[in-house]
């Protein structure tokens, strides 16, 4: 009793430093080194995965050890945590050679894959391995090679046989489709073995054989009848497609419809049907294909009550080059309406003062290039300093396009109008400074800011209550869905989850982002990609990959994640690795598949166990 009294009292303090030091990206790893020497070897689990979290090939020596540990998935950790660091290939293959352990092979060789000096042969060999789990981590290290190094290098004609050889007669469907992805990425398109997948039980593996065939297929499943409508689709296939079933299909089909195709139909759409997307989505099209009954219909949707129904109507505008109706949308209410309408750099310009991230970068854009830019810098820099002055690190996004027009309207005197943000809480808003300052004056300036300050992790309570944790999304429209949190693989990002859903910061926000076959993504409260929270989250990257159903963080690099969610609708191999996966769906799929734009959020309610 004494000795496990004393264990838990060495392993609470030194996990709980672990995680700190691991989300604060702290340059001294004692705790790791620490967790390294623990007698438990959860906790020299803990400490393998933070050293890999943090991405420095300095520590490899520090994680080498445990690529010899007894434990297994310790030793999984281990090959992960190397690969995080982009250890030499050597390493991995050294120890493929005495590993017994299936699963730990598997890691090893989707190791090998991720890394620049990867061997295709010894991939190759894995696909032959005895076990499964090997034997898939050997596919996903295979493809992965071949996507990474596609525009510079060919695969081998022995590898082209050996993947036809995995997509015809593999008895693994998650090998067959990683193998056809393989073969995708290199642009085979084998008759025989595009036939085979076609008819795969599988509805992802047939999806990918109609991405590669190009080939037209009805199938039962609406993710391959996406897939074979955007590839090959006709206006009579998009007019057919107009019924189908599946929401996606069908709104893919109205866009397909602008393509030249007659207008009859989206004339119907727009007058006769009781559903605004496809009505919205049709007016669009019907710009396209016949201006002049777009216009009669322009008006009705400029003023619908459905904000998004709006933002259609602006875009539909623009083709139209209505002049009347663009200058109305400018006034919009809702910024992301203004920000569909927005193209004249005198209409950017007065809407710099917003707080709307979105809104700013759509602006930032539109004045690129202006003439009159160098006489508005004094409105380019008061915005600046108005989102700065929030102190949001996920205010990066619009600062720096606010940076990029600064850089390319200014001069020598922009050093000094710049100079306060090389303090600035952001280490890369002080950088980007000091690089224009430099460049401006001649000088080399550098940033006097080098690090966040993070903010706390949450109390270790609060995270260890959340073990076998689930969280209930009510939606609007699609009805609920279950999530199974995963505290034990991202317990920093879970914890800022679940503290955000239960103070109800998710209600009432929307799936601003539905991109059918790839993701869903919400929770932004400016229903745009840079509204987020107000604080970074780290990436607490790990060994789950992005499977159908998986949940995940947005980001746009490295530890910047806004608290925007999104879902996978397939699966993407291809975020492994560089996205957090911080829950799964575990109930209602279906109703995941019916989310379409604007759909709202009514509650997440987080359920303990």
């Amino acid at each position: 009793m004494i000795v496990w009294i004393i264990l838990l009292l060495f392993q609470l303090p030194v996990g709980r430093a672990i995680l700190e030091v691991e989300d604060a990206r702290a340059e001294d790893v004692t705790p790791m080194i620490r967790g390294l020497k623990a007698p438990d070897v959860g906790i020299q689990r803990l400490a393998v995965r933070a050293l890999g979290r943090l991405e420095r090939s300095a520590n490899v020596p520090l994680v080498l050890p445990a690529l010899s540990s007894p434990d297994p998935g310790l030793r999984k950790e281990a090959a992960n945590a190397l690969a995080q660091m982009h250890a030499p290939a050597s390493l991995f293959l050294a120890a493929l050679v005495h590993e017994n352990d299936p699963d730990v092979r598997g890691v090893l060789y989707e190791s090998i894959g991720r890394l620049p000096d990867g061997k295709e042969q010894v991939l190759m060999k894995g696909l032959e391995d005895k076990g499964l789990p090997a034997r898939v981590g050997a596919a996903k290290g295979l493809e992965c090679w071949h996507r990474l190094n596609a525009k510079k290098l060919k695969p081998s004609t022995e590898a082209i046989v050996v993947l036809r050889k995995a997509v015809q007669q593999n008895d693994s469907a998650d090998i067959r489709e990683l193998a056809l992805l393989a073969l995708n990425s290199a642009g085979d398109s084998d008759p025989a073995t595009l036939a085979a997948a076609l008819s795969d039980l599988n509805p992802l593996v047939r999806r990918l054989a109609v991405m590669g065939s190009r080939q037209w297929r009805d199938d039962p499943s609406y993710l391959v009848r996406y897939e074979a409508l955007r590839i090959s689709g006709s206006c009579e296939r998009a007019a057919a497609a107009v019924n189908d079933p599946n929401e996606h299909v069908t709104l893919l089909a109205i866009d397909m419809l602008g393509n030249g195709c007659p207008s009859g139909l989206l004339e119907r759409i727009v007058d006769g049907s009781k559903d605004w997307r496809r009505q919205a989505r049709a007016l669009v099209s019907l710009a396209k294909t016949n201006p002049s009954a777009a216009r009669t219909r322009l008006d009705r949707f400029s003023r619908h009550p459905v904000w998004q129904a709006r933002a259609h109507a602006a875009n539909a505008a623009r083709i139209l080059k209505d002049t009347a109706t663009v200058k109305s949308l400018l006034k919009d209410e809702n910024p992301n309406v203004v920000a569909a309408a927005l193209s004249d750099p005198q209409d950017a310009l007065a809407v710099l003062q917003t707080r709307h991230y979105g809104l700013i970068m759509r602006a930032a854009e539109c004045l690129k290039g202006w003439s009159d830019g160098p006489k508005n810098i004094p409105a380019l820099l008061a915005a600046l300093h108005g989102i700065s002055v929030d102190h949001r690190a996920t205010s990066r996004d619009p600062r720096h396009a606010l940076m990029e027009r600064l850089r390319e309207f200014g001069g020598p005197a922009l050093g000094k109008d710049l100079d306060w943000l090389l303090s600035d809480f952001d280490p890369a808003i002080a950088e980007f400074a000091a690089q224009i300052i430099s460049e401006k004056t001649g000088q080399k300036i550098t940033a006097k800011v080098k690090r966040f300050a993070t903010a706390p992790v949450p109390p270790q309570p609060f995270i260890d209550g959340l073990k076998g944790a689930k969280a209930v999304v009510r939606m609007q429209e699609a009805g609920s869905f279950t999530l199974e949190l995963l505290p034990e693989e991202a317990p920093v990002t879970v914890a800022a989850f679940a503290r955000l859903a239960e103070s109800g910061y998710y209600n009432n926000l929307t799936f601003h982002r539905i991109v059918p076959n790839f993701v869903i993504q919400g929770g932004s409260p400016g229903a745009d990609e840079y509204d987020g929270a107000p604080d970074y989250l780290r990436d607490e990257l790990g060994l789950l990959s992005h499977v159908r159903g998986t949940v995940g963080i947005s980001t746009r690099g490295r530890d910047t994640g806004d608290s925007q969610i999104f879902i996978n609708l397939v699966d993407n191999f291809r975020l492994d690795h560089n996205y957090t996966v911080f829950a799964r769906v575990i109930e209602g799929i279906d109703n995941v598949d019916r989310i379409q734009e604007g759909d709202v959020i009514q509650s997440i309610e987080i359920i303990r166990r």
